[in-house]
């Protein structure tokens, strides 16, 4: 190989370097740990909710295993229908092991074991014919947060494991919307086609509350917020490089509009709300938590302090 071949390639090297510089350092962005500890306890805490809740299904679907249709990653990893009593096991093993991940003890041996049982508990319920992808976050989640390890509500520090884990999750969270748009433009053949149909109208018929039903009386609306919805969702990878007050309103705006269906149409999304967490400054809320507890603690001890001076 002849020198200048060698200074050709690196060249090309250095150059592929100082270009994957930004790159590594938007995945691997320190996060404080007192932020880790804060979104951990949410993550986990809804896990069990959800079990109870919203993919309650999965013991009452072991007795009509010949429903089951799986999920491509179910058919990927063969997971067969569970019968009744694995079932009320796995649920046993979900609530243990994010209860011991809260607690913050042995945090990645319980969230390996609540990642695996959490996958296999939600694949089989929607192995049934519904597919909810608002839970596809918070199923990223379980998967990456036992990647950081021991967090506290109280460390100072921070941790570029815990970047890449929270980006993850942040990608997961857009990844909801943008695949969203995708699907209506895929399955409509174009996105307008999505956006002027009477999707909406359909939804609000069907079970729309006293708040929305007044739009079926002003047809040229309901278009208008579809367009605007799929604008949204295909401009929501956006949110990835927002800082600050730009940050805080998208976050508000998504949130907002979740709040809105939830009330209009009965359709929460909480899975994906409690995601969003992972895009805000949690570790604020804990100096904040602390000052209040001890402006309480000043408040019950004044009367005593009083009663010894008279």
């Amino acid at each position: 190989m002849t020198a200048i071949g060698t200074r050709s390639i690196r060249s090309a090297a250095g150059r592929l370097r100082r270009a994957a510089r930004p790159v590594a350092r938007w995945w691997f962005t320190p996060i404080p740990l007192a932020r880790v500890a804060l979104l951990r306890a949410a993550v986990y805490l809804f896990v069990v909710y959800d079990i109870f809740n919203y993919t309650n299904d999965v013991i009452p679907h072991g007795y009509t295993p010949e429903l089951y249709q799986p999920t491509l990653i179910a058919r990927l990893l063969r997971l067969p229908p569970l019968p009744p009593e694995w079932g009320e096991l796995l649920r046993v093993v979900i609530v243990a092991g994010s209860l011991l991940a809260v607690s913050g003890r042995l945090s990645r041996l319980a969230g390996w074991t609540v990642a695996v049982a959490y996958l296999v508990w939600v694949l089989n319920s929607q192995g049934f014919g519904y597919v909810s992808h608002d839970h596809l976050a918070l199923t990223v989640a379980v998967w990456v947060l036992p990647t950081i390890g021991r967090a506290r509500y109280t460390d100072g520090g921070s941790s570029e494991a815990a970047g890449w884990a929270f980006r993850c999750i942040q990608v997961a969270v857009i990844a909801t919307y943008f695949g969203s748009a995708c699907m209506k433009w895929i399955r409509n053949g174009s996105p307008a086609a999505w956006a002027n149909s009477a999707v909406f109208t359909w939804a609000i018929m069907r079970r729309g509350t006293d708040l929305v039903r007044w739009t079926l009386e002003v047809p040229a609306l309901l278009p208008v917020a579809q367009w605007g919805l799929l604008i949204a969702e295909f401009l929501s990878p956006v949110v990835l490089f927002l800082r600050g007050r730009w940050l805080a309103l998208s976050i508000t705006f998504f949130l907002a509009f979740h709040f809105v269906t939830w009330r209009a149409l009965g359709i929460h999304f909480l899975p994906t709300v409690i995601c969003w967490l992972a895009f805000m400054p949690l570790e604020r809320a804990v100096p904040a938590v602390r000052r209040r507890l001890a402006r309480l603690r000043r408040q019950g001890r004044q009367p005593a302090d009083a009663e010894a001076v008279a």
